[in-house]
């Protein structure tokens, strides 16, 4: 019987020696390994900067607070975001005492919709966040025009897409900021762990300081704190914002390092499955597949939509036994018990976020050939 799961282990003895080397050298938190990784990384994405936490998520809420506190944005400053995306895209601007703006997302990409972005642009807007979806980036031409335009900050959340494209520049690198994230089942796997990317380096001493307490220890410019200010033996105890602990572990910062190596090859695999997908998935009528539209995506997974006669329950019945699958990340957001205890804002009536939400799954992709597995899902599909 065919197995094919959401994601596979890209680890071999490489990663395990990593961890060994940690634990010989006996320093397991934050220090030279993670210091290292954010080095390759930040070279690897052409950016000058790189802050390493322990998952992508406490990436999204370290880069957000860096930037309240750093601009002084002013609570109850709005910013806008897709409708579907994963929960801790919207949780930090709630939790900074920011208003979360929901639109549409395009049906084509599954990404936030440029035409709905400007419909819901107000007196309060200060971002737009930007989500790649399942590895595809948005119309980032377009949105930094439409972000530079209306003097608002543009932000992105990179965590599933990793590796992919847009005019040949890395999807992560075009905003203020961008996030990414090696869960498991992302495109590098450091057990847990996230990283920001930034071209500002006030903004990075920002995160620096946020990840780790609001201390001062790991500064690099002095707009934070000038060294002396305090006593030699405070200093190491000094702190300067109201940060958080979200320091990633050493062994993760290793592993990364080995990962990364091994991304071009990875995503080169997942290209290949996904030019299978869209050959086997792209010219149904009654199936619509996420689409690159001019983008080269890194193909986190294979997002699809029944539409038709095609019933979602009764299809995922069918697949169970073989594949495993899950909703459009979290669906149309709009939807969830959560937003109960959140001061939101809806513009629209997020009809392609609810067709995603309600005839939607996605499937996975690895670093493996998955090509007999894709045309096998096909075939289940009828």
């Amino acid at each position: 019987m065919m197995h094919y799961p959401l994601a596979t282990d890209s680890w071999n003895w490489r990663e395990k020696l990593a961890i060994l080397r940690v634990i010989r050298n006996g320093r397991y938190t934050m220090g030279t390994e993670v210091a290292k990784f954010e080095t390759e990384f930040a070279s690897k994405m052409g950016v000058e900067h790189a802050v390493m936490t322990n998952s992508g998520s406490s990436a999204n809420l370290v880069g957000l607070a860096s930037l309240v506190y750093l601009k002084e944005i002013k609570p109850g400053s709005e910013v806008i975001v897709p409708a579907v995306s994963w929960s801790t895209t919207y949780f930090p601007i709630a939790q900074l005492g920011l208003v979360p703006v929901f639109v549409d997302v395009d049906l084509n990409t599954f990404n936030i919709s440029i035409e709905k972005i400007q419909k819901a642009i107000t007196k309060k807007t200060i971002a737009v966040l930007a989500v790649n979806l399942l590895g595809l980036p948005c119309k980032m031409t377009e949105l930094n025009y439409l972000c530079a335009k209306n003097d608002l900050y543009l932000i992105e959340d990179n965590c599933e897409s990793l590796g992919a494209l847009y005019n040949g520049k890395q999807a992560g690198t075009f905003g203020t900021f961008g996030t990414f994230s090696f869960f498991f089942s992302h495109h590098l796997q450091t057990m847990e762990g996230g990283m920001i990317v930034t071209n500002d380096g006030v903004l990075a001493d920002y995160m620096r300081s946020i990840r780790a307490h609001g201390w001062v220890r790991d500064l690099r410019t002095t707009a934070l704190y000038k060294k002396g200010t305090v006593s030699e033996f405070q200093e190491n105890f000094h702190f300067v914002l109201p940060g958080y602990c979200v320091r990633p572990l050493e062994m993760s910062g290793a592993i990364g390092s080995i990962q990364l190596k091994k991304m071009d090859r990875f995503i080169d695999a997942r290209r290949k499955n996904a030019e299978v997908f869209v050959e086997h998935f792209g010219n149904t009528e009654d199936i619509e597949i996420q689409r690159e539209n001019g983008s080269c995506s890194s193909w986190f997974g294979f997002g699809v939509v029944l539409s038709g006669n095609r019933d979602r329950a009764q299809t995922i019945e069918r697949l169970k036994p073989y594949i495993e699958v899950r909703p459009v990340v979290a669906g149309n957001f709009v939807n969830h018990p959560a937003m109960q205890l959140m001061k939101t804002r809806i513009v629209g009536k997020l009809e392609n976020a609810e067709k995603i939400d309600k005839n939607g799954f996605f499937f996975g992709n690895d670093h493996r050939p998955l090509k007999d597995k894709i045309i096998r899902v096909r075939e289940l599909l009828g």
